[in-house]
């Protein structure tokens, strides 16, 4: 049986915060073998120092972009960037968060967040003398599709992926490329009790020990599709542009 609930009494998170010492605290004994805690990415953030001033956010976001996938006008006169991240991540405005942060400032991603998540299982294996896994999540929207869900950005001790290949279905017949991110499923389904706004930024997921193995494992990085396998990576109207582009700069001009 799967459960999830989020833990309660973790205050406002401040730069140099111990997280695993603030998680440890709020179980108070509760944590087993083989839970895994999914941590919004927004307190490893902040526990890390990443807040910034920064009076114009979308000067943030440049600094944080490596690619731009598409950018749209906003019904408001702004802008809504799709780029790709220092992390390698594809979202909206670079991970750069305003919300929730002192006035002139906004907060960005950990910087290494499958390194938080190992350290945070770390410390907290050490301490409590259980095995745990750890994921870190963080807000994304999806293609094709509206709305927002939690993914995994980070992963400390637990497998990202369930690897169902080389099984059969109910009915016999053999799985090819069946392989569900349960990193991402976990980080969903632990945000239904997280949720935006009630200041709960730590959830614990029971009843998926099988998940969780050494500090090694390969980490949410190993999600992020390679760019050379992205059948995507331009947005529809910049890839018509661009398609365009070449196509001009290959006619020769009459004579």
């Amino acid at each position: 049986m799967l459960q999830i609930w989020a833990l309660e009494g973790i205050a406002e998170i401040a730069a140099g915060a111990d997280l695993v010492g603030v998680i440890a605290d709020a179980a108070d004994g509760a944590l087993r073998d083989g839970d895994i805690l999914v941590v919004t990415s927004k307190i490893v953030s902040k526990a890390e120092g990443r807040t910034i001033s920064a009076d114009d956010r979308e000067d943030a976001i440049t600094a944080e972009t490596v690619r731009v996938v598409a950018t749209r006008p906003t019904p408001t006169g702004g802008l809504t960037r799709i780029v790709q991240n220092r992390l390698g991540i594809v979202s909206a405005a670079a991970g750069v968060d305003a919300s929730n942060t002192p006035h002139g400032t906004v907060l960005l991603l950990p910087v290494d967040p499958d390194a938080s998540a190992r350290e945070l299982a770390s410390g907290l294996r050490m301490r409590l003398g259980i095995s745990v896994g750890v994921i870190v999540s963080d807000t994304l929207g999806r293609a094709w599709r509206e709305g927002q869900t939690d993914t995994a950005i980070g992963a400390g001790g637990v497998h990202v992926f369930e690897d169902l290949r080389g099984g059969t279905d109910a009915e016999g017949r053999p799985l090819v490329v069946t392989m569900p991110c349960v990193a991402d499923e976990l980080a969903a389904a632990a945000d239904l009790v997280k949720g935006k706004a009630a200041r709960l930024p730590v959830a614990v997921v029971r009843g998926r020990a099988d998940l969780v193995g050494e500090l090694d494992l390969p980490g949410a990085r190993s999600i992020v599709r390679s760019l050379e396998r992205d059948m995507f990576r331009r947005g529809a109207d910049e890839a018509y542009a661009d398609g365009y582009a070449d196509g001009a700069a290959s006619v020769t001009p009459a004579r």
